[in-house]
């Protein structure tokens, strides 16, 4: 699939992607604590996010990832937001990103993707780092096509399938992002070298070897550690460009609800995954502004 991002990533530029989107609105004073976590500031307060966004393409992210994550119909319907507003608010989060872009004090492109995120991130349970829901493909795809169909509506540049747990989750994605005139990057969250469900990297991998609508793939919230060998085996098995943007390294308490240990996210790391074959670069939970701003900032961008 061609498009202007398509052609962007083609042309050998390595590209930054932004940081975490919740630790942002946290350090901004905002709390994320119920099930809607960001997804609730499109409704009440839509000038965070932008602020969010904007606060990273100045630290020289080239992408901007939407805080659509954990935006769906479902999530919002608990909250009595019924069909019509829900999907407003879903568009809406492309909106804000653009509106950020045209913020930045930049004159190098700004591209916007519309995330994506599983299944498991609308039951706010914890599952999306375990995956096997006990659905079938194609009852995810009929979860997911509708919020596709609102995102791809808001033309962003690319849509982010991203923090996939389970290759039967991904079977679905790949499914429900036909027809809608929108490439994907398609992004599981791994440890080591399986999916969080299990299944060996190469195979959840060669989902998307032949699929025209994906022009990229790789791993996003998962451990620094994780990266290297899922690099190297998603450019082996596709041949397309990879994607990759780890949490910091902390570990999430659960029971403590506060992060633990120390960030093993560094601009050092992310030149060896440029080495070993990623093209889009940056962070997720926990990575904010100031280590975009290095990894933009070193030499030839990395």
């Amino acid at each position: 699939m061609t498009s202007d991002f398509a052609a962007a990533l083609a042309s050998g530029r390595p590209l930054v992607l932004d940081g975490g989107m919740s630790n942002q609105l946290e350090a901004a004073g905002h709390d994320l604590s119920d099930e809607l976590w960001s997804a609730r500031l499109l409704a009440e307060a839509p000038g965070a996010i932008t602020e969010a966004h904007l606060a990273y393409y100045e630290a020289g992210a080239d992408v901007a990832i939407t805080a659509s994550y954990q935006a769906t119909f479902e999530a919002f319907a608990r909250r009595g937001i019924g069909p019509e507003r829900s999907a407003e608010l879903i568009a809406l989060s492309v909106g804000l990103a653009r509106k950020a872009a045209r913020r930045a004090r930049t004159d190098r492109p700004l591209w916007v993707a519309a995330s994506v995120g599983p299944y498991g991130a609308m039951l706010a349970d914890g599952s999306e780092y375990r995956g096997r829901y006990g659905l079938t493909p194609k009852a995810l795809e009929r979860f997911h096509r509708p919020r596709l169909e609102v995102l791809a509506a808001a033309r962003p540049d690319v849509l982010a399938l991203e923090t996939v747990p389970d290759a039967d989750e991904a079977v679905a994605l790949l499914r429900a992002v036909r027809g809608l005139g929108v490439p994907a990057w398609l992004s599981y969250t791994v440890t080591g070298g399986r999916t969080r469900a299990g299944q060996p990297l190469e195979e959840a991998f060669a989902l998307a070897a032949d699929a025209d609508e994906v022009i990229a793939v790789g791993v996003n919230c998962c451990a620094p550690e994780d990266v290297p060998d899922a690099v190297e085996t998603a450019a082996r098995v596709t041949g397309k460009p990879v994607v990759a943007y780890p949490n910091s390294g902390e570990t999430w308490d659960a029971v403590a609800r506060s992060w633990r240990g120390r960030s093993s996210f560094t601009p050092e790391r992310v030149r060896a995954w440029r080495a070993s074959g990623a093209r889009l670069v940056g962070g997720c939970c926990r990575v904010g502004p100031g280590t975009i701003r290095s990894i933009a900032s070193a030499p030839a961008g990395w």
